[in-house]
């Protein structure tokens, strides 16, 4: 755990007790602040009393006297409107801040020059920060991997010299941390997102933004236009910037053609790293993601070979496109973080001869938008509440059954994929909806799906099977 020094003695409000709103509370008070902690559910109140953490409603303080308001990431900052205690805490003149800039505090003071990437973007966040920490700890190096990838960073261990730090942040927990300085920043895209919380397009852009604007190296991905006027924008104002693409060449940066990683400096281009064969970084998406974090590991000091040889044995995110098992020729693959039609597409885009396993909670939309990879589809195999729906749309055009359940549709997909015959036989769970419907979360699921394919007979697998239910 990180203690909070940076408000020892000082008055902290709270509002958020969740995982990380809880983390959060423990490292306050850790590190010496006065917490007064409150949340919406007396339960989670309850419980961090009990730890010691000190507890009360905020409606009855006194705001004047509070050094900070802490707020948890989910807690609404300025849309739809602004949280109760925001309004308390901007009527005072108090700073609202979150968990994130409290570490970037807590990082200047106590180590400065601990390495510190920060990683952001509407799509491929936690792929590229699990790449990013995979190369450093592959090269041995000290690196702590938290953030909005699933470990509160103040659960991290405390800065020191030549410990790395990599974090991936949510526009929410940028909004929050108005002094994130990193090392190297990464903004990989920006599409619509999360606008119920921004308000608007060029809101959520003007947050994401901070991020780099903040950081030593700026590491930017060029192929949307809010992008790409970012990169321009920082340049400008003497920022060390790094373009990266995933379709287009760059005259200095780093860019895909075909499965080759290209290097561009001064206008001249030279291959840095070839991608295929490397089942964990397929798809234009995954070489985005590798040139990002090729650029950030060169930016804390990495060599270029070291960065090479470590690419290669990247294992993959858990539930995004992770190859998980294999009989004979047909592969099992685990994208069940794919909860949208729009997370689907770069599974159906990287692979042929697919057994599609999709359906669950469905989205607004459906599945119209994937109609153009239908073609890659030898056979869908539809779950939950959205098969009828997913079943009109597939219509003629793809070969489906309404399997009902995930373990009838990998049974099935299976023994197909493998009476079959076809090249590259790709058993691909990627369901394009929520999954609340059968499963608690995404992670429960793809965590069945293991468990489903472990149990076929002659199976080989390329995960620990006891990850499944």
């Amino acid at each position: 755990m990180i203690a909070v020094t940076t408000f020892r003695d000082r008055r902290v409000a709270l509002f958020g007790l969740g995982g990380s709103g809880l983390a959060t509370a423990r490292a306050l008070a850790a590190g010496g602040a006065l917490v007064n902690a409150h949340d919406d559910n007396p339960d989670r109140v309850a419980a961090a009393a009990r730890e010691g953490i000190g507890t009360g409603d905020l409606h009855d303080i006194d705001w004047s006297s509070q050094a900070a308001l802490v707020l948890s990431p989910g807690v609404p900052l300025t849309h739809p409107k602004p949280h109760w205690t925001v309004d308390l805490a901007h009527a005072a003149g108090v700073p609202v801040i979150g968990d994130v800039e409290l570490f970037a505090r807590e990082r200047r003071a106590q180590a400065p020059d601990a390495p510190f990437i920060a990683i952001t973007g509407t799509n491929g966040k936690s792929t590229t920060t699990a790449l990013i920490a995979h190369i450093l700890r592959s090269s041995g190096r000290d690196t702590q991997l938290g953030g909005n990838i699933g470990t509160a960073v103040l659960s991290l261990d405390p800065p020191q010299a030549g410990r790395h730090y990599v974090v991936e942040c949510s526009s929410y927990q940028i909004d929050l941390a108005p002094t994130l300085d990193p090392t190297a920043g990464i903004l990989l895209n920006l599409t619509p997102d999360h606008l119920d919380r921004h308000g608007t397009m060029q809101h959520y852009a003007g947050i994401k933004e901070r991020l780099v604007a903040g950081s030593d190296t700026a590491i930017v991905g060029v192929d949307d236009d809010f992008c790409a006027l970012i990169a321009d924008r920082l340049e400008q104002s003497g920022r060390r910037v790094v373009r990266i693409s995933k379709r287009q060449p760059l005259a200095s940066g780093l860019y895909a053609e075909g499965s080759s990683i290209m290097l561009a400096q001064s206008g001249a281009a030279r291959p840095f790293a070839d991608l295929s064969g490397i089942a964990t970084l397929r798809g234009a998406h995954n070489a985005q993601n590798a040139a990002a974090a090729i650029a950030a590991c060169r930016a804390v000091g990495l060599s270029d070979e070291t960065i090479v040889a470590t690419l290669k044995t990247f294992p993959g995110l858990k539930h995004r496109m992770q190859p998980v098992g294999r009989i004979a020729d047909v592969t099992f693959v685990n994208d069940s973080k794919a909860t949208n039609a729009d997370a689907s597409a770069p599974a159906l885009s990287s692979y042929d001869d697919i057994y599609w396993i999709a359906g669950g909670l469905p989205k607004e939309g459906g599945i119209t938008s994937l109609r153009s990879l239908f073609g890659r589809i030898a056979k869908a195999y539809l779950i939950g509440e959205a098969a009828p729906a997913f079943a009109a749309t597939l219509g003629e055009d793809v070969r489906y059954e309404i399997a009902g359940t995930l373990d009838a549709a990998v049974e099935h997909a299976a023994a197909d994929a493998a009476r079959e015959g076809r090249k590259t036989p790709i058993v691909l769970l990627s369901p394009a909806c929520a999954s609340f419907d059968q499963y608690r979360n995404f992670e429960a699921r793809g965590d069945a799906f293991v468990a489903h394919v472990a149990a076929l007979p002659g199976m080989t697998m390329l995960v620990d099977a006891n990850q499944g239910e």
